[in-house]
């Protein structure tokens, strides 16, 4: 064979090598780019050499486009993926799919509007497409537009009845219209189709412990862990189950498994701060919150919380800013307005506390911080709108100054939920009537409160009346009544007089006004201190309620239920003793003596005679008083 014959043999077969090889590394690319399993940077990276080697045509071409455009969203970047899918439907106007996908990545940019005139399109163009109507109910329900988002997903169930997904979609869509019932029964028809699914279990707890049914939360959590044991928000969410149980070491557990999983997720560290915050110990609670703040900067959750705690310790200038601050960045959150509505009330501008309790009661309630600060919205407005605007103080009443304390986060024991808004609400109602300083203080430590009290004692020796209303726990022990701080352990009966305020301090501390001294107790709840405390002494005895009291000449002291019996949270905004005292305090022309019997008829009759107020002591016969004059 000649040379020149051996080197055309040679080529034709390097040819024919390369052909193979290029065919190889075409059909190759093809797959990966086609694969909605192939990662995303190679997926990408597969199409475009597709697109520059020029071997896609036509419709082809407008299909890998698109399949880099996903490549693009999965990396959440977005723009490019957009570009992508623009060339997509300029290559092909008929493709349904490219719709749909541009779609999905202006969801992602939260621009629904382009996103649901996409979906529009890709329905007009494959009206059997079920996914595109699962996605456009989507963006309807990021809209908050439920019905629109309903009568998508029945229509993707019509198309395709076992569509899991699109199911899970509509029950999260009850629970936005707060139908929990609903909600559930589509969680549960998801879980029967995929007994696995780990979201429709999960979220199915979230509607029981909106429901209340705390035991079927903890088991569907507990499932949701067990299928997803890496899934962080998963051990969040249960937090708060424990926290409901009073069990703060389970909590803190879950915490920290959390934080193993995503240790740098500032909403950890703010439901830390929620632990904290439920055991009464407020300074971890803000340090946390803070923390959280550090790691997730903007994360408007823990500006609340914080913000909700410094009003709690008395700091209202440090509260409004971390107020302003989520509402200046989140103009629709809901609790920020809720919450600077109690601190323009603690600070008694009503009329401000009125527009951010009716702001908050205008925008959406999609999750249980949103629920509560509704709900503490409408109590407020409800209170507000029964009382009357501030009246002038009566001509011959004198100085009248109140120290009003509601302690709610306790320590060793569950948090109540009423004592804190009983307060707020007899503290709005005496600044209405007259008041001239009222000192409201939550959640006090046995040491602040005995600052509280030294302090409200030299308020009342410059004054005329002085009432002292207290909402918590309280403790009878060998006839003596004690109120708990929050701070207070009582592991055993003798830390009761080291750890707790006796009834004699409150009453001291009201000693020195001229007229009218009045104590207003709402302690006499059902107390788990009682049988918790280990007995030192067998004959010591810790009673039932509070022990009867005989105060000092012109001192009134009035129980929520007389001595021996339990006071009823009520299922209203107060509670039904405080609920009938604000209502007696605002009717002009009541004298007080005849107030108090008023409210003990109010309260027989609202509780089915379960609970009876009784007053205590004697007020001098020699003058009328009353809380709003004739």
């Amino acid at each position: 064979m000649s040379a020149l014959v051996m080197r055309r043999s040679m080529l034709a077969t390097a040819m024919l090598l390369l052909m193979l090889s290029s065919g190889r590394v075409a059909a190759d690319d093809r797959a990966l780019c086609d694969s909605q399993d192939t990662p995303a940077d190679a997926r990408i990276g597969a199409c475009s050499a597709r697109i520059s080697r020029n071997e896609v045509k036509g419709k082809d071409l407008a299909i890998t486009l698109r399949n880099r455009g996903l490549g693009y969203a999965a990396k959440n970047d977005f723009d490019r993926a957009i570009a992508d899918y623009d060339k997509s439907i300029a290559v092909d106007e008929t493709y349904a799919k490219a719709f749909d996908s541009r779609g999905n990545a202006y969801y992602g940019r939260r621009d629904y509007d382009r996103a649901i005139a996409d979906y529009d399109q890709a329905i007009k163009l494959d009206p059997s497409n079920a996914f595109s109507f699962r996605n456009r109910g989507l963006a309807y329900r990021a809209k908050r537009d439920a019905d629109h988002a309903l009568a998508d997903f029945n229509e993707a169930l019509r198309i395709d009845p076992n569509y899991r997904d699109a199911i899970n979609d509509r029950g999260a869509t009850y629970e936005l219209k707060g139908d929990y019932d609903r909600a559930i029964a589509d969680f549960s028809e998801a879980i029967r189709i995929d007994p696995k699914f780990a979201p429709a279990i999960f979220s199915r707890g979230v509607m029981y412990g909106a429901k209340g049914d705390l035991d079927r939360m903890r088991s569907d959590y507990d499932a949701a862990i067990a299928l997803k044991p890496d899934q962080a928000s998963y051990y969040n969410a249960r937090v708060y189950l424990w926290i409901k149980k009073g069990d703060f070491d389970r909590a803190m557990a879950d915490v920290e498994q959390g934080l193993r999983i995503a240790p740098n997720a500032g909403y950890l560290i703010n439901t830390r701060g929620e632990i904290w915050r439920a055991k009464g110990d407020l300074d971890h609670a803000i340090a946390d919150y803070t923390e959280a703040l550090s790691r997730t900067p903007g994360l408007a959750l823990a500006y609340v919380n914080r913000g909700a705690v410094y009003r709690m310790k008395g700091d209202l200038d440090r509260a409004m800013v971390d107020f302003d601050e989520v509402i200046r960045r989140y103009p629709t959150f809901g609790a920020a307005y809720a919450e600077r509505g109690l601190v323009f009330q603690a600070k008694g501008g009503t009329d401000r506390a009125r527009q951010d309790f009716e702001q908050t009661t205008t925008l959406p309630a999609m999750n249980d911080t949103a629920r509560r600060a509704l709900a503490t919205a409408r109590e407020q407005l409800a209170i507000l709108g029964r009382a009357s605007p501030a009246l002038p103080p009566l001509p011959n009443a004198g100085r009248r100054v109140a120290l009003v304390i509601g302690n709610s986060s306790y320590t060793a024991v569950p948090a109540l939920a009423n004592p804190e808004r009983d307060a707020a609400t007899v503290a709005t109602t005496l600044r209405t009537i007259g008041f001239q300083k009222v000192t409201l203080e939550n959640n006090l430590t046995r040491e602040k409160a005995f600052n509280a009290l030294r302090a409200f004692a030299a308020d009342a020796e410059q004054a005329d009346w002085a009432i002292v209303y207290y909402a918590g726990h309280g403790i009878e022990m060998n006839g003596t009544n004690y109120l708990i701080p929050v701070d207070a352990r009582l592991a055993t009966d003798r830390d009761v007089e080291f750890e707790a305020v006796p009834l004699d301090k409150i009453m001291s501390a009201v000693d020195g006004a001229k007229k009218l001294r009045v104590v207003l107790l709402d302690a006499c709840r059902d107390n788990p201190f009682a049988n918790q405390m280990r007995r030192s002494i067998a004959t010591r005895s810790i009673g039932r309620g509070l022990a009867e009291v005989e105060p000092d000449a012109g001192t009134l002291v009035v129980y929520a239920a007389k001595h021996g019996q339990t006071a009823l949270d009520g299922d209203g905004a107060n509670s039904p003793f405080v609920t009938a005292l604000i209502n007696r305090m605002k009717t002009p022309g009541l004298e007080v003596r005849r107030l108090f019997d008023l409210v003990r008829d109010d309260v027989l009759s609202t509780t089915g005679r379960r609970q009876q107020p009784f007053s205590y002591g004697s007020i001098s016969g020699a003058e009328d008083f009353y809380f709003v004059q004739k």
